[in-house]
């Protein structure tokens, strides 16, 4: 009688484990899968951002000095911050190829950014995201420049151009200097032309 029982059940238990194995191999189909996938993507990525950056800038952008002051960000738009690109003059560049450049250099630094200095970029965001855009002769000063902005600490992005159209390969179109306080910028960029 005992091994009968044994026999009867063996039957629903291989019954509960084949519903078990098709609800798992349903559960793992694309169209359930991926959408679970891309929301959990998603949810991390909002739980990242809610993170306060734990560096003002990234080590790339710090220069090497001990006792430089580092400027200070505050949370909200009190003090204005600005980006302002430098275009090259001597490339002789058309309309449309600096505003792809130009397009190039801030979503460079907006990337960045993201890495090495989110609340900055929140910042900047909340302030409305000014961008200015002004003219430098060559390319030695737009290395001056870049220099005299990461000396005081700003954040720097150069654009290096892929060559296929209007300028050669690696040509340095375009500076973004900051997000930044704008006494800051200006002390690097207030000079130059608008173009």
């Amino acid at each position: 009688m005992f091994p009968s029982i044994l026999n009867s059940n063996q039957p629903r238990d291989k019954q509960q484990q084949k519903q078990k194995g098709e609800w798992l191999a349903g559960s793992f189909k694309a169209e359930n899968f991926i959408p679970g996938l891309v929301i959990g993507f998603l949810f991390g990525l909002l739980l990242d951002l809610s993170k306060p950056s734990r560096n003002n800038l990234s080590r790339k952008q710090l220069p090497s000095t001990k006792n430089q002051e580092q400027p200070s960000f505050s949370s909200n738009c009190d003090r204005e911050l600005k980006m302002v690109l430098v275009v090259r003059q001597d490339l002789k560049m058309k309309s449309g190829k600096i505003a792809s450049q130009c397009a190039h250099a801030a979503t460079g630094m907006y990337a960045e950014l993201m890495q090495s200095n989110r609340s900055l970029l929140r910042q900047w965001e909340q302030c409305g995201q000014p961008k200015i855009v002004v003219t430098c002769r060559n390319q030695q000063e737009m290395n001056k420049l870049k220099e005299a902005a990461e000396s005081i600490g700003l954040p720097t992005f150069v654009v290096a151009d892929a060559g296929r159209t209007q300028v050669l390969a690696g040509s340095k179109t375009v500076l973004a200097v900051g997000p930044g306080p704008k006494s800051s910028v200006d002390a690097v960029t207030g000079r130059l032309p608008l173009l």
